[in-house]
């Protein structure tokens, strides 16, 4: 090509049959693409074993040999980046996505120029033009010919590699799944090379028109295939029987839209050669979340109309309409959920989207705040699981039964029959006592007075013995009382005894000294936590205390002042 007496026909035959030869080569190289990369060869020996040559005809005044070896150096450090640059590229081929792969192309391509630069510093132009029959002298001219003709084939190559990169990620995907002997054994038969001829201008070939219909078919098995076993999955599901059939019947059409957006995105995925679907990854990504959003809220739609209507049926005392506003809520928070997932996927900034929501709604939070409290408030309430429904709970000096938490106010049953309607807005920044979420302890504690001429030994082995029988006593909680947790693994870092609210503490000492008495602490839970088993027992830890004081000769003090004279004509 670099002949001046070459025609521009022979040139244009030889670019296009030079573009054959490295297409060739690159279908060789990515069949057998581990190979190259373990076993490209590296001229790091011969270049050590020129460089001591080089130094020795340097010594010796060899001029042309120092030049036909340094030459050859040269050409071997520029093999060496060539299959560096190539290897790398074959490597990112599999952890990159198309554009990563590009930018990381160019980048390379940048190395390959600057350490290329740093071989072509000389210019061996003036040496080709001495005339001298030395034998030497026409090694290292062709040498030097070899030299210039492989820096032509790194740009050459850099070129190509460029220009197949769509190609190379392409065939690097077919080499992925073991596809590419089958598949370049297609496009190299004579009726592939025919109609490729003609549909390769519009970016189809007969490999790509294959995967498309074999995508279509498997996709259509799929979908059949996926659509019975959730039916069947459906079915099993006891808690889901009732609703298996609508549930189905609402989300079949979604279903198969999807099934076919998909089809959609893997037609144009292949036809970009394995890079995408470019512009439309965000539409695609949106159509996605729509259907998955209304699937959830046909889904939540379906079990809620059959739930209401089971309500209603077997009891007209429950407020429907309130069930009613439960259901549309939850629809309303799928929705704005999906909404806000669109935004996102969309590219907008959520932040600003939420901030105009805010802005927006403020006038109208202004008129209800109110009632947008209390809502917020049973939300809270709910969400925190402080209390249920059908628990003992006592609040800002209130106490009671919870007979229902309702989106504005939480209803109490008072122990004296009477109703209190708290706002969720205040339940929910109050401190709330819940009686209920305890599983074994309710705790007994006394201060047990005696009278000061006690006698200390009668009052050390009475403690022992109170200690004693508390720790013996079969309705009181000891450390070693057992306690089986009928419940799964917490994933929070807590206590389990304080999450389950289990209580063994057992305390018994000597306290105090007051004004009266000598005080005994007894502090310690029984093991139910029912109002009246706990009275018993408290009762029968008591009788027993008055019992074991009795046989100790200790007597129980009771406030009382004495009077000292000092003299006959004062009085304290």
């Amino acid at each position: 090509m670099n002949d001046n007496n070459v025609t521009q026909e022979k040139i244009i035959q030889i670019a296009i049959e030079q573009e054959a030869l490295y297409s060739k080569s690159l279908d060789d190289i990515l069949k057998n693409k581990a190979r190259f990369i373990n076993k490209s060869r590296v001229y790091d020996s011969e270049i050590f074993a020129l460089e001591k040559i080089i130094k020795l005809n340097k010594r010796l005044g060899n001029t042309y040999a120092t030049i036909r070896d340094e030459v050859l150096v040269k050409s071997y450090k520029l093999l060496n980046a060539q299959n560096t640059m190539v290897r790398n590229i074959l490597k990112s081929l599999d952890r990159m996505s198309f554009e990563e792969f590009q930018i990381y192309m160019m980048d390379t391509f940048a190395k390959n120029k600057a350490d290329n630069e740093k071989i072509l510093k000389v210019d061996y132009e003036s040496i080709l033009q001495i005339d001298d029959s030395s034998i030497t002298l026409k090694q290292a001219k062709q040498n030097i010919q070899d030299y210039y003709a492989l820096v032509e084939l790194n740009a050459d190559t850099i070129k190509y590699l460029s220009l197949f990169e769509k190609k190379m990620y392409r065939l690097n995907k077919y080499s992925n799944y073991n596809l590419i002997n089958p598949v370049i054994s297609i496009n190299n038969t004579n009726f592939a090379k025919q109609v490729n001829s003609v549909i390769r201008p519009y970016g189809f070939d007969i490999v790509k028109i294959i995967f498309i219909l074999f995508v279509y078919i498997i996709i259509y098995l799929i979908r059949k295939y996926l659509y019975k076993e959730l039916e069947a999955y459906v079915f099993d599901i006891e808690s889901l029987k009732k609703y298996s059939i609508d549930i189905l019947n609402c989300v079949r059409k979604p279903l198969e839209y999807i099934a076919i957006f998909i089809n959609i995105e893997l037609t144009i995925y292949i036809y970009n050669d394995f890079t995408g679907a470019g512009t439309f990854d965000k539409f695609f990504t949106i159509v996605y979340v729509i259907f998955l959003t209304y699937i959830v809220y046909k889904t939540v739609d379906v079990i809620s109309t059959i739930k209401i209507h089971e309500i209603n049926t077997a009891d007209k005392k429950i407020k429907s309409e309130i069930i009613n506003v439960s259901i549309k809520i939850i629809n309303f928070i799928i929705m704005v959920i999906g909404l806000l997932v669109i935004l996102h996927f969309a590219g907008a900034n959520l932040t600003t989207v939420l901030s105009g929501l805010g802005i927006g709604g403020f006038a109208v939070a202004l008129a209800a705040k109110d009632s947008l409290a209390n809502f917020f408030g049973t939300l809270s309430i709910l969400l925190s699981d402080v209390f249920s429904q059908g628990d003992w709970i006592a609040v800002n000096g209130q106490e009671g039964i919870v007979v229902e938490i309702g989106l504005r106010v939480t209803t109490l049953r008072t122990f004296d029959n009477s109703i209190i309607a708290i706002p969720n807005s205040i339940l929910a920044n109050q401190d709330v006592k819940n009686w209920n979420r305890r599983s074994l302890g309710r705790r007994i504690k006394m201060s047990l007075g005696i009278k000061y001429d006690s006698r200390p030994e009668d009052i050390k082995i009475a403690i022992e013995e109170i200690r004693h029988m508390l720790d013996e006593h079969p309705q009181i909680a000891t450390q070693n009382t057992q306690y089986k947790y009928s419940y799964h693994k917490s994933s929070k870092l807590v206590s389990k005894d304080d999450e389950m609210g289990i209580k063994k503490n057992l305390l018994v000492y000597l306290d105090e000294f007051s004004d009266s008495s000598i005080n005994i602490l007894v502090y310690c839970f029984s093991k139910s936590i029912k109002w009246n088993e706990w009275l018993e027992t408290k009762e029968d830890v008591m009788y027993k205390i008055m019992e074991i004081f009795e046989k100790n000769s200790l007597e129980f003090a009771f406030p009382s002042m004495s009077i000292y004279r000092e003299n006959e004509h004062s009085k304290t």
